[in-house]
Protein backbone atom coordinates (compact mmCIF):
# COMPACT_ATOMS: atom_id res chain seq x y z
CA UNK A 1 0.00 0.00 0.00
CA UNK A 2 1.52 3.57 -0.67
CA UNK A 3 2.52 6.05 1.90
CA UNK A 4 -0.32 8.81 2.23
CA UNK A 5 1.11 12.14 1.52
CA UNK A 6 1.74 14.44 4.26
CA UNK A 7 -0.72 17.15 4.80
CA UNK A 8 -0.04 18.71 7.98
CA UNK A 9 2.11 21.54 9.90
CA UNK A 10 3.08 21.06 13.28
CA UNK A 11 3.62 24.28 15.61
CA UNK A 12 4.53 24.71 19.18
CA UNK A 13 1.65 25.57 22.49
CA UNK A 14 2.50 29.00 23.47
CA UNK A 15 4.31 27.69 26.53
CA UNK A 16 8.01 27.01 27.55
CA UNK A 17 9.71 23.96 26.78
CA UNK A 18 10.64 21.03 28.92
CA UNK A 19 13.56 19.70 29.66
CA UNK A 20 11.45 16.13 28.92
CA UNK A 21 7.86 16.37 27.94
CA UNK A 22 6.01 12.99 28.31
CA UNK A 23 2.48 11.65 28.92
CA UNK A 24 0.30 13.89 27.30
CA UNK A 25 -3.42 13.38 27.95
CA UNK A 26 -6.61 15.66 26.90
CA UNK A 27 -8.67 15.55 29.56
CA UNK A 28 -12.25 15.27 27.88
CA UNK A 29 -14.23 17.60 31.09
CA UNK A 30 -12.01 19.93 31.23
CA UNK A 31 -11.18 20.44 27.57
CA UNK A 32 -7.35 20.98 28.51
CA UNK A 33 -4.15 19.52 27.89
CA UNK A 34 -2.01 17.73 30.88
CA UNK A 35 1.32 16.57 30.43
CA UNK A 36 4.82 16.19 32.36
CA UNK A 37 8.06 17.59 32.38
CA UNK A 38 9.63 14.16 33.76
CA UNK A 39 13.37 15.56 34.90
CA UNK A 40 11.45 19.16 35.40
CA UNK A 41 9.45 17.58 38.46
CA UNK A 42 6.76 18.96 36.82
CA UNK A 43 3.38 18.29 35.95
CA UNK A 44 2.02 20.54 32.90
CA UNK A 45 -2.07 21.96 32.08
CA UNK A 46 -2.54 23.91 29.14
CA UNK A 47 -6.29 25.72 28.78
CA UNK A 48 -6.12 26.52 24.64
CA UNK A 49 -9.67 27.98 24.85
CA UNK A 50 -8.56 30.63 27.58
CA UNK A 51 -4.25 30.41 27.02
CA UNK A 52 -4.08 29.57 29.98
CA UNK A 53 -1.24 27.91 31.43
CA UNK A 54 -0.51 25.86 35.18
CA UNK A 55 2.14 23.71 36.26
CA UNK A 56 2.89 21.78 39.72
CA UNK A 57 6.08 21.20 41.14
CA UNK A 58 7.07 17.59 42.56
CA UNK A 59 10.35 16.57 44.52
CA UNK A 60 11.66 13.53 41.43
CA UNK A 61 11.04 12.37 38.51
CA UNK A 62 7.03 12.71 37.39
CA UNK A 63 7.11 9.71 34.81
CA UNK A 64 3.35 9.55 33.54
CA UNK A 65 -0.30 10.87 34.40
CA UNK A 66 -3.50 10.24 33.58
CA UNK A 67 -7.29 11.01 34.78
CA UNK A 68 -9.31 9.63 37.52
CA UNK A 69 -12.54 8.37 37.51
CA UNK A 70 -14.38 10.87 39.47
CA UNK A 71 -11.51 13.46 39.68
CA UNK A 72 -8.60 14.28 40.12
CA UNK A 73 -5.08 12.79 38.39
CA UNK A 74 -2.69 9.78 39.33
CA UNK A 75 0.63 10.46 38.77
CA UNK A 76 3.54 8.09 38.94
CA UNK A 77 6.30 9.61 39.97
CA UNK A 78 10.17 7.67 40.91
CA UNK A 79 8.87 7.46 44.86
CA UNK A 80 5.43 5.47 43.80
CA UNK A 81 1.88 6.25 42.56
CA UNK A 82 0.18 9.50 44.22
CA UNK A 83 -3.15 11.24 43.54
CA UNK A 84 -2.86 15.26 42.90
CA UNK A 85 -6.07 17.29 42.85
CA UNK A 86 -4.87 19.85 40.87
CA UNK A 87 -7.89 22.55 42.10
CA UNK A 88 -6.50 22.54 45.59
CA UNK A 89 -2.98 21.05 44.92
CA UNK A 90 -3.28 18.48 47.43
CA UNK A 91 -0.99 15.33 46.51
CA UNK A 92 -0.95 12.19 48.54
CA UNK A 93 1.08 8.81 48.15
CA UNK A 94 -1.26 6.08 47.16
CA UNK A 95 1.63 3.04 46.45
CA UNK A 96 5.46 2.89 47.16
CA UNK A 97 7.44 2.06 44.01
CA UNK A 98 7.65 -1.57 43.95
CA UNK A 99 11.77 -1.38 42.89
CA UNK A 100 15.21 0.42 44.24
CA UNK A 101 13.86 4.00 43.58
CA UNK A 102 17.94 4.76 43.10
CA UNK A 103 18.32 2.71 39.56
CA UNK A 104 14.86 2.63 38.30
CA UNK A 105 11.72 5.04 37.80
CA UNK A 106 8.02 4.95 36.26
CA UNK A 107 7.86 6.04 32.90
CA UNK A 108 5.09 5.46 30.38
CA UNK A 109 1.38 4.91 31.94
CA UNK A 110 -2.04 4.73 30.72
CA UNK A 111 -5.36 3.24 31.86
CA UNK A 112 -7.14 0.59 29.92
CA UNK A 113 -10.72 1.34 28.57
CA UNK A 114 -11.74 -0.78 31.59
CA UNK A 115 -9.62 1.61 33.76
CA UNK A 116 -7.11 0.18 34.92
CA UNK A 117 -4.04 1.57 35.46
CA UNK A 118 -0.88 0.34 34.08
CA UNK A 119 2.58 1.93 34.26
CA UNK A 120 6.00 0.45 33.09
CA UNK A 121 9.39 1.49 34.21
CA UNK A 122 12.74 2.08 33.09
CA UNK A 123 16.20 1.62 34.10
CA UNK A 124 18.27 4.56 34.46
CA UNK A 125 21.57 2.69 32.92
CA UNK A 126 19.40 1.34 30.15
CA UNK A 127 19.60 -2.40 31.16
CA UNK A 128 17.36 -4.72 31.53
CA UNK A 129 16.08 -4.80 34.54
CA UNK A 130 12.82 -3.05 34.69
CA UNK A 131 8.75 -4.08 34.37
CA UNK A 132 5.20 -3.36 32.94
CA UNK A 133 2.73 -3.00 35.85
CA UNK A 134 -0.96 -3.53 35.77
CA UNK A 135 -2.69 -2.40 38.92
CA UNK A 136 -5.16 -4.67 40.51
CA UNK A 137 -6.99 -4.59 43.71
CA UNK A 138 -4.38 -1.41 45.24
CA UNK A 139 -1.20 -3.96 44.03
CA UNK A 140 0.98 -3.52 41.14
CA UNK A 141 0.95 -6.81 39.40
CA UNK A 142 4.07 -7.55 37.09
CA UNK A 143 2.73 -7.71 33.69
CA UNK A 144 6.30 -8.17 31.85
CA UNK A 145 10.18 -8.27 32.80
CA UNK A 146 13.06 -7.89 31.56
CA UNK A 147 12.49 -4.24 30.11
CA UNK A 148 14.95 -1.30 29.94
CA UNK A 149 12.51 1.48 28.66
CA UNK A 150 8.71 1.06 29.04
CA UNK A 151 6.87 2.75 26.59
CA UNK A 152 3.91 2.66 23.90
CA UNK A 153 1.43 1.75 25.85
CA UNK A 154 -1.96 1.95 23.62
CA UNK A 155 -5.18 -0.01 22.91
CA UNK A 156 -7.41 -1.18 19.54
CA UNK A 157 -10.84 0.21 19.39
CA UNK A 158 -11.99 -2.88 20.90
CA UNK A 159 -9.68 -3.44 23.29
CA UNK A 160 -8.79 -6.67 22.66
CA UNK A 161 -4.98 -5.90 21.24
CA UNK A 162 -2.56 -4.24 23.60
CA UNK A 163 0.58 -2.14 22.20
CA UNK A 164 3.83 -2.02 24.36
CA UNK A 165 7.42 -1.07 23.19
CA UNK A 166 10.25 -1.56 24.56
CA UNK A 167 12.30 1.52 23.16
CA UNK A 168 15.82 0.49 23.61
CA UNK A 169 14.57 -2.94 21.76
CA UNK A 170 13.49 -0.84 19.02
CA UNK A 171 9.88 -2.70 18.68
CA UNK A 172 6.57 -2.65 19.54
CA UNK A 173 4.83 -5.53 20.60
CA UNK A 174 1.05 -6.50 19.70
CA UNK A 175 -0.55 -8.86 22.38
CA UNK A 176 -4.24 -10.58 22.98
CA UNK A 177 -5.86 -8.72 25.42
CA UNK A 178 -8.47 -10.27 27.72
CA UNK A 179 -10.67 -7.59 28.48
CA UNK A 180 -12.64 -9.03 31.32
CA UNK A 181 -9.32 -9.30 33.40
CA UNK A 182 -6.45 -7.54 31.78
CA UNK A 183 -4.82 -10.58 30.95
CA UNK A 184 -2.01 -10.69 27.90
CA UNK A 185 -0.97 -13.39 25.63
CA UNK A 186 0.58 -14.11 22.08
CA UNK A 187 3.11 -11.94 22.48
CA UNK A 188 4.29 -10.66 19.24
CA UNK A 189 6.39 -8.38 17.11
CA UNK A 190 4.10 -5.33 15.38
CA UNK A 191 6.66 -3.11 14.18
CA UNK A 192 10.26 -3.20 14.52
CA UNK A 193 13.16 -0.57 13.80
CA UNK A 194 17.34 -0.58 12.64
CA UNK A 195 19.53 0.19 15.97
CA UNK A 196 21.81 3.36 15.37
CA UNK A 197 24.45 2.00 14.23
CA UNK A 198 28.27 3.30 15.29
CA UNK A 199 28.81 7.02 14.44
CA UNK A 200 25.96 6.86 12.41
CA UNK A 201 24.98 10.50 11.45
CA UNK A 202 21.25 10.84 13.38
CA UNK A 203 20.13 12.25 9.26
CA UNK A 204 20.14 8.69 8.56
CA UNK A 205 18.59 7.35 11.57
CA UNK A 206 14.95 6.52 11.78
CA UNK A 207 14.54 6.72 15.55
CA UNK A 208 13.01 3.85 18.12
CA UNK A 209 9.35 3.97 19.48
CA UNK A 210 8.40 6.42 22.20
CA UNK A 211 5.08 7.22 22.92
CA UNK A 212 2.33 6.14 21.18
CA UNK A 213 -1.64 6.74 20.41
CA UNK A 214 -4.51 4.94 18.01
CA UNK A 215 -7.26 6.53 16.14
CA UNK A 216 -10.50 5.51 15.59
CA UNK A 217 -9.61 3.80 12.93
CA UNK A 218 -7.21 1.63 14.91
CA UNK A 219 -4.07 2.86 13.46
CA UNK A 220 -0.95 3.39 15.59
CA UNK A 221 0.88 6.60 16.02
CA UNK A 222 4.14 6.29 17.44
CA UNK A 223 6.68 8.91 17.75
CA UNK A 224 10.18 8.12 16.74
CA UNK A 225 12.68 9.25 19.79
CA UNK A 226 15.82 10.99 18.00
CA UNK A 227 14.39 9.99 14.50
CA UNK A 228 12.36 13.36 14.07
CA UNK A 229 9.35 11.88 12.62
CA UNK A 230 5.94 10.18 13.87
CA UNK A 231 4.40 7.32 12.24
CA UNK A 232 1.00 5.84 11.74
CA UNK A 233 0.84 2.45 11.31
CA UNK A 234 -1.88 0.44 10.07
CA UNK A 235 -3.21 -2.42 12.60
CA UNK A 236 -1.03 -4.44 10.65
CA UNK A 237 2.27 -2.95 11.42
CA UNK A 238 2.25 -1.31 7.91
CA UNK A 239 3.96 2.16 7.88
CA UNK A 240 0.92 4.42 6.65
CA UNK A 241 2.17 7.78 7.20
CA UNK A 242 5.40 10.03 8.31
CA UNK A 243 5.43 12.45 9.66
CA UNK A 244 8.45 14.97 9.65
CA UNK A 245 9.05 16.95 12.88
CA UNK A 246 10.97 19.93 13.86
CA UNK A 247 12.90 18.66 16.74
CA UNK A 248 15.10 15.38 16.83
CA UNK A 249 13.68 13.84 20.10
CA UNK A 250 9.63 13.44 19.72
CA UNK A 251 8.42 11.67 22.88
CA UNK A 252 4.50 10.66 22.69
CA UNK A 253 1.32 11.73 20.65
CA UNK A 254 -2.12 12.09 22.11
CA UNK A 255 -5.29 13.36 20.53
CA UNK A 256 -7.59 15.88 21.71
CA UNK A 257 -9.30 18.82 21.17
CA UNK A 258 -13.57 18.49 20.89
CA UNK A 259 -13.72 16.85 17.71
CA UNK A 260 -10.42 14.79 18.93
CA UNK A 261 -8.82 15.62 15.76
CA UNK A 262 -5.66 17.67 17.07
CA UNK A 263 -2.87 15.95 17.67
CA UNK A 264 -0.82 16.79 20.50
CA UNK A 265 3.22 15.91 20.75
CA UNK A 266 5.75 15.98 23.55
CA UNK A 267 9.08 16.40 22.82
CA UNK A 268 12.77 16.55 24.80
CA UNK A 269 15.50 18.43 25.13
CA UNK A 270 17.32 16.97 27.80
CA UNK A 271 21.22 16.60 27.25
CA UNK A 272 20.56 17.38 23.66
CA UNK A 273 23.97 18.71 22.03
CA UNK A 274 24.47 22.54 22.19
CA UNK A 275 24.41 22.78 18.34
CA UNK A 276 21.13 20.37 17.89
CA UNK A 277 19.32 22.75 20.09
CA UNK A 278 20.23 26.06 18.32
CA UNK A 279 18.92 24.36 14.81
CA UNK A 280 15.86 23.41 16.66
CA UNK A 281 14.39 26.33 19.26
CA UNK A 282 11.60 24.27 19.52
CA UNK A 283 12.58 21.36 21.07
CA UNK A 284 11.28 20.35 24.49
CA UNK A 285 7.78 22.01 23.48
CA UNK A 286 4.16 20.44 22.76
CA UNK A 287 3.53 20.65 19.22
CA UNK A 288 -0.07 20.78 17.67
CA UNK A 289 -1.50 19.76 14.51
CA UNK A 290 -4.81 19.29 13.02
CA UNK A 291 -5.26 15.72 11.77
CA UNK A 292 -8.19 14.03 9.00
CA UNK A 293 -8.92 10.95 11.15
CA UNK A 294 -9.89 11.09 15.24
CA UNK A 295 -8.43 9.49 18.16
CA UNK A 296 -10.00 7.16 20.76
CA UNK A 297 -10.94 9.03 23.90
CA UNK A 298 -8.22 9.42 26.81
CA UNK A 299 -9.09 6.54 28.76
CA UNK A 300 -9.97 7.28 33.07
CA UNK A 301 -8.53 5.22 35.98
CA UNK A 302 -10.36 3.66 38.30
CA UNK A 303 -8.24 2.83 42.03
Amino acid sequence: MPMEPLLFDPHPLPVSPALLGESPFWHPQEQVLYWCDIPGFKLHRYDPARNLHDEWAFDTDVGCCAPLLGGGLVLALRSGLWRLDPASGRRNQLLKAPYDTAALRFNDGKADPQGRFWVGTLHDAREFKGALYRLEAHRLEPVLDEVAVSNGLAWSPDARTLYWADTKRHTVYAFDHEVTDGSVSNRRVFASFPQRQPEQDLSAYGGRPDGAAVDVEGCYWVAMFEGARLLRLSPQGEVLREVKLPVQCPTMPCFGGADLKTLFITSGRHHRPTEELARQPWAGCVLQMRVDVPGLPTNFAVL
